[in-house]
């Protein structure tokens, strides 16, 4: 069970604290409006994600079990471009730009729209997410559902976190961000080296 959960749970901190569209608005209303009007943003995946994965899951089912396992290289490569970006965003960090004061209402929605229009979340559940609970799931579904709530269970406290973090100590902030996208480009690059070798595996039997 540990070794289905530990990806989705890896990925799922990676996600929340990897520079992008949702990150940046999570963090910009966490500043910008205090925390209990940016608190929804860190629940917005489970309303963007959902139609997402359901289309992915529903084209991956149909395919053969041997190409599902494949698609973990291109997965694999694509974390490791993602930990690159990490590590160049840790490199060049400037907390001077790295929030931006937005604020209204309905932010929920706002973030859910957000993060549609990222591809990270495309790509992340094609080539990265679906193949990793596809393959849980075959084991059994309680290992596939496990594998969700992994990954979903950390997302969503690790923004949490963040928005908590950004609200309450506006100056150490940054700092700790900076930390952590440093950690979440070690973790990306353990991950992607970890689904190339499944990948890898797969296509040499």
């Amino acid at each position: 069970m540990l070794s289905d959960l530990l990806p989705g749970i890896s990925y799922g901190f990676a996600a929340a604290v990897t520079p992008g569209p949702l990150s940046m608005y999570l963090i910009s209303q966490a500043v910008a409006a205090g925390w209990r009007r940016a608190m929804p943003v860190a629940f917005s995946p489970l309303i963007s994600d959902g139609p997402v994965a359901v289309l992915v899951l529903a084209v991956l089912s149909q395919v053969p079990s041997d190409i599902v396992q494949y698609l973990r290289i291109p997965g694999g490569l694509f974390m490791l471009y993602l930990a690159f970006e990490a590590w160049k965003s840790w490199r060049t960090f400037d907390s001077e730009t790295t929030v931006s004061a937005q604020s209204g209402p309905n932010n929920l929605w706002k973030a859910a729209v957000v993060n549609w229009f990222n591809p990270n979340l495309y790509l992340g559940w094609g080539i990265i997410l679906g193949p990793i609970v596809l393959s849980a799931w075959q084991k059994s579904p309680a290992k596939g559902i496990a594998a969700v709530l992994g990954f979903y269970a950390t997302l969503i406290g690790t923004m949490i976190a963040m928005v908590i973090l950004f609200a309450v100590t506006r100056n150490l902030g940054p700092k700790v961000r900076k930390n952590l996208i440093f950690l979440s480009s070690i973790g990306l690059a353990i991950l992607g080296l970890y689904q190339l070798w499944l990948g890898i595996s797969a296509v040499r039997k």
